[in-house]
């Protein structure tokens, strides 16, 4: 990229020096030639400032350090010192709430993170924690930029060491628009939230050159790290979409569910949808035959705010729901099994999936519903040996320590360890209420009966009518819908069409609920 001009001090007045200015910001803004920017578009990809302009609200984005350059030298660097080093920063404002974000340039060195690049990028991180607004990053990058060498690298560290900072201070939010490699991966991994487009955008520590050579797999881009393998395989990508467009519009979207930052709560919006609708549709959609799978999606559907759900990690552990949604105008979570995946039991992907997102929502004050219709963590020797105690640790870890309100409903079967972990009364849910189709017990009647009358059984003449006899008193004694409400560990047992009115005013109850922690640096939570 050619530099302006620039006139002398003795010959130009402020007119002239004004004139070189808007030069120079007209230079910046179209990037260093219309035919990177046709390349760009060549890919399906779009340029950093339209993607800009597609994230914020019209004519609000203040861009800080336009006129930035490196003053690196070797390797023709010299030679080439366009504005802006490759990577956009600045602010503006989504549905009128101030939002930061930097978006790398792929046509100028590949959106390669050089000294200066990252010392932006540094700059707008730190804006946006002291400012206490939401942070999105558009990657699209080539990793560190080699002819700085260790420079680079240190500009990554620089950007963890502040992802981190903003943990549970600020919303952050990764959206992949192109490749992303190397160390330049663990970024979007200490955020919030990932987006990712298919086809156009991957991630992967090592590439599948290097995959090729060490190990002799042959392996496409996109087969080892495209958005389909992070959304539904590895579970780094929280969602996936076809086009940059609808992306970076459901980006949008879930900003409007976030509040700015952990001192804050959600924004509410005004209700349409009656608080008191009944939804006797329930009783439709969920079989009171515990052995017959249902969809929990519809589930939540029918509850909240004219059926609205942001479900996050769709596509991976799908034996558990984690979603955002509405009710009364209040963003809510909701955590629920799902029958229709593995009869909805808890494993090793589902407690990581759902004990991430409780975190997340108690950072931001975003209360949280837990639907229950659970058998049991699912058995096996993959499942014990991948460490399913661990695991299932961090979903309990979450919410002990969360002290958002809180509030759990039993539809059908919540059975031993799986029923406690999933937001029990006893490990500190606001309100749990249960439908009379619910059945709480260590494990399943069939089970039970097995175990507490083998002998019985095994001596009866006839064993099965035995056995069936037995199922039928336990079931009798221990598992009717009020056992656990006569114990005090249900604090109602209500009627399903009446579940979304149960709800809207519990959490209006809770919506002043505080909660004093224990002095300390911080927790251990299992790993």
């Amino acid at each position: 990229m050619n530099d302006i001009p620039r006139a002398s001090a003795e010959t130009v007045d402020a007119y002239g020096r004004v004139a070189e200015l808007h030069a120079v910001r007209a230079q910046a803004l179209a990037g260093p030639s219309e035919r990177a920017t046709e390349a760009q578009h060549a890919k399906g990809k779009l340029t950093a400032r339209e993607r800009i302009a597609l994230l914020l609200d019209e004519g609000s984005f203040s861009e800080v350090e336009q006129l930035r350059r490196h003053r690196a030298t070797g390797f023709g660097l010299e030679a080439k010192r366009p504005y802006t080093d490759g990577v956009i920063t600045g602010w503006g404002r989504v549905e009128g709430r101030t939002v930061f974000v930097y978006a790398h340039d792929f046509r100028i060195f590949g959106g390669a993170l050089g000294e200066a690049h990252a010392t932006k990028i540094h700059k707008i991180m730190d804006m946006a924690i002291a400012a206490g607004a939401p942070l999105v990053s558009l990657n699209d990058g080539a990793g560190a930029r080699i002819q700085e060498g260790v420079s680079a690298l240190a500009g990554y560290g620089g950007i963890f060491q502040r992802n981190t900072k903003a943990s549970g201070v600020i919303p952050q939010i990764s959206v992949m628009l192109g490749p992303c490699a190397g160390g330049a991966a663990y970024s979007p991994a200490l955020t919030d939230f990932v987006f990712m487009v298919r086809e156009t955008s991957q991630m992967f520590i090592t590439g599948p050159d290097v995959v090729r050579a060490v190990t002799g797999e042959e392996i496409t881009q996109n087969g080892l790290g495209g958005a389909d393998v992070h959304a539904g395989t590895s579970g780094v990508a929280h969602f996936a979409y076809d086009d940059e467009e609808t992306c970076i519009a459901e980006v949008r979207y879930l900003l409007s569910m976030l509040p700015q930052n952990n001192r804050e709560y959600p924004p509410c919006v005004p209700c349409t949808d009656p608080q008191t609708r009944r939804t006797e549709v329930l009783l439709d959609l969920v079989p009171a035959d515990g052995n017959r799978p249902y969809d929990m999606v519809k589930v939540i559907e029918e509850l909240v705010d004219d059926g609205d759900v942001l479900e996050v990690h769709e596509r991976w552990a799908r034996n558990i729901i984690c979603a955002l949604g509405r009710l009364g105008g209040q963003v809510v979570a909701l955590v629920a099994n799902q029958p229709q995946s593995l009869a909805g039991v808890l494993d090793i992907e589902a407690s990581e999936k759902a004990a991430r997102f409780v975190q997340m929502c108690d950072a931001f004050n975003i209360p949280i519903i837990t639907l229950l219709d659970v058998p049991g963590f699912l058995p096996g020797v993959d499942q014990e040996h991948g460490g399913i105690i661990r695991h299932g640790a961090k979903l309990l870890y979450a919410y002990c320590n969360a002290t958002v309100p809180r509030i759990s409903l039993i539809l059908r079967k919540a059975y031993g360890g799986a029923y406690i972990v999933m937001d029990s009364q006893s490990i500190g849910a606001d309100l749990t209420y249960a439908w009379p189709t619910n059945e709480i017990a260590v494990m399943g009647a069939e089970g039970a009966a097995n175990v507490i009358f083998r002998k019985q059984i095994a001596d009866a003449e006839d064993p099965e009518a035995m056995r069936e006899r037995m199922v039928k008193e336990y079931k009798a004694e221990l598992m009717h819908p009020y056992y656990a409400a006569e114990r005090g560990l249900v604090d109602d047992v209500i009627d399903p069409a009446q579940t979304r009115e149960v709800l809207i005013n519990s959490l209006a109850m809770l919506r002043s609920k505080h909660a004093d922690l224990p002095s300390r640096k911080h927790g251990n939570p299992p790993q």
